[in-house]
Parts: structure tokens; C-alpha cells; sequence
């Protein structure tokens, strides 16, 4: 995409036309500069976003190999063939996780929170990623949950129940909160996963848990968008500023090079995979029409990008 165009989408003024997501109208500058992902500490991007702030902060990644069923609506050959045509391997898969923190407005907000002392060997690192850049875990004034899968929610506590930002509040969202807690409705949703992680982190703190509704402002300019599909609530979030958008998409995809380049395929972890789908293409499409600077849990290093059309689908352009 070309500079000038960026900046006639930058503007803001087809945004609201262009989609009915509902996002916080920033004051336009009349040549908003380019977004830069720079390096700050190993596991850490930091960009700047009109008024905003926005770290990308590793939580690691964990490998497996590739299986026959990752992807459900789509054979084993066509999944390698399209690993190959991003230059990745065709054996293994690598998903990395990456939470983000928004300073605005004097106010600090993580999105998501991590494996914590529960993932793999080669996840758990937000924390020792956030020292090294300068985050203290203190300092998190607010915690916005995009859904309640353990990848998401386990960096919440400590195996001995300790709070890892013993400051923050926590922002749930409603939809995922009342599926979660109610075992009859969970049970109902053929394959779907335990609830002892959910029971585990919010049970000692339900009373202190605010229960939001989508497409409503939170805090610091940050709005809820419904992102239904790969979780009953799961939500993205979105901040506007100075005629630039930052949009936290969660898991709206999970392998940038097979779910972003192919919208309509499935990964096995989505919940409900028609609803994800739709989810899917309704959002990136906005992300390009919006020219949205996108953060994802499991898009590449640095985590920030943009979304672009490619054929029938879309590519995630990282932020250099």
C-alpha cells in the first residue's frame, strides 16, 4: 500500500462508513505518522500510535508437530503447501504468544496475560519480558481478558494463587464469563475444554471481576469489539488516536500463513468454527479498510502489522 493512500485512510473520515465496529473517533492530524515497531529488549516492540503507546511483549511459543486435523476443513497436503508457500517448515508448527500493553491517557492496560507457570517449557516468559522493557508488573493498572482459554488466563496467578499485577483490575468479558461458569452450558458444546483452569484462576477473585459488555469503552479510549466464534465471548479490543487505529484481535487467527492467507479454514481450537469464520473475514476486511495497525496473540514478531487483501484472502504485513 502506498504512503498517500495510508495516509487518505489514516484520515479516519471512511472509517465509520467502511464498518459497524464501534471505535473510538481520534483527533485527526493531518499526516499521522508512520507506526514503527522497534526493538526495545529481547521479547519486546514498541510502537507508537498517535497518543498511544503499544508494546508487544513475548509470552513465548510452543512447537508441535504438524498433524492430520489441525486445520479441520482443509487436507494435510493443502496445509503443507501453504507452510511452504510462506517459507515455513511442513513438519512442525511454532505458535507464539504475545500479550500487549497500551499506555494511554496516564493509564497502563494489558491485553491478555499469558501461560504463567502452565504452558509449555518455552512459554511463560511475559513477566521477565516485561522487566526487560521496563514494564513492572505493578504498574499494570487494568487487565482486559479477550476469552478464557488457559493460553490467555494462566499468567492470571501464580500455581501457589499468587497475583501476578497485584494492582490491576481485571475486565472480563461478559458472554465468556457466564459460559465458563456454568457447567451445564459448558458441557453442552461438544469438545469443549475443561473448566478447571477458569475455576482455578477466578473463583478466589470472582467478586473483584468486571464483567463488560461488547462493543462498549472500557477504559482509556479502549472499546470491546464481539468477536465471537473461537470462544462464546470472545472479544477484541480497539483504541483510536489521531486518526490511527490499534486493534488487539486475541485469536481471531492462530497461524498467520494458514488462517489470515485462508479465512475460511478452521483451526481445531476454534469453538465454533462458522461463527469464527465469519468473525474472521469481518475483521480483517475491516482492518484493511481501515488501514488498522493489528496487534494478534499469535501473529509473528513483532506481533504488530498490517492486514492486507491477498487473492481470496488476506497476508499480515509485520510493522518494520
Amino acid at each position: 500500500m502506498t504512503s498517500s493512500r495510508r495516509q487518505f485512510i489514516r484520515t479516519g473520515l471512511g472509517l465509520a462508513a467502511a464498518t459497524s465496529l464501534p471505535l473510538v473517533a481520534g483527533c485527526a492530524a493531518p499526516a499521522p505518522v508512520a507506526p514503527v515497531a522497534r526493538s526495545i529488549a529481547p521479547g519486546a516492540f514498541r510502537a507508537r500510535l498517535g497518543a498511544a503507546t503499544i508494546t508487544a511483549v513475548s509470552d513465548g511459543a510452543a512447537s508441535s508437530p504438524l498433524a492430520d486435523g489441525f486445520v479441520r476443513n482443509a487436507t494435510l497436503p493443502q496445509v503443507q503447501q501453504a507452510l511452504r508457500e510462506a517459507g515455513l517448515p511442513t513438519d512442525r508448527l511454532t505458535i507464539p504468544f504475545t500479550a500487549f500493553v497500551v499506555e494511554h491517557d496516564g493509564r497502563r492496560v494489558l491485553m491478555d496475560a499469558g501461560n504463567g507457570q502452565f504452558g509449555a517449557p518455552t512459554a511463560g516468559r511475559l513477566l521477565a519480558n516485561l522487566g526487560a522493557a521496563g514494564i513492572d508488573p505493578r504498574s499494570i493498572d487494568t487487565i482486559l481478558i479477550s476469552h478464557f482459554h488457559g493460553d490467555h488466563i494462566n499468567g492470571l496467578r501464580d500455581r501457589d494463587g499468587t497475583l501476578a499485577f497485584p494492582n490491576a483490575r481485571l475486565m472480563v468479558p461478559a458472554p465468556e464469563w457466564n459460559f465458563w461458569t456454568d457447567d451445564a452450558r459448558r458441557a453442552a458444546v461438544p469438545g469443549a475444554p475443561s473448566g478447571d483452569t477458569v475455576r482455578r484462576v477466578f473463583r478466589p477473585i470472582a467478586g473483584s471481576v468486571v464483567r463488560f459488555q461488547p462493543d462498549s469503552e472500557l477504559v482509556a479510549g479502549v472499546r470491546s469489539i464481539a468477536a465471537y466464534g473461537h470462544a462464546p465471548g470472545h472479544t477484541a479490543f480497539s483504541i483510536a488516536s489521531r486518526g490511527q487505529t490499534f486493534a488487539y484481535l486475541g485469536d481471531l487467527t492462530n497461524i498467520a500463513a494458514l488462517f489470515v492467507r485462508n479465512p475460511d479454514w478452521a483451526v481445531r481450537f476454534d469453538m465454533d468454527a462458522e461463527a469464527a469464520r465469519l468473525t474472521r473475514r469481518r475483521l480483517l476486511e475491516a482492518a484493511v479498510t481501515g488501514d488498522w495497525i493489528v496487534g494478534g496473540y499469535h501473529l509473528p514478531a513483532p506481533g504488530l502489522g498490517r492486514i492486507v487483501r491477498r487473492g481470496s484472502g488476506y497476508d499480515f504485513v509485520p510493522l518494520s
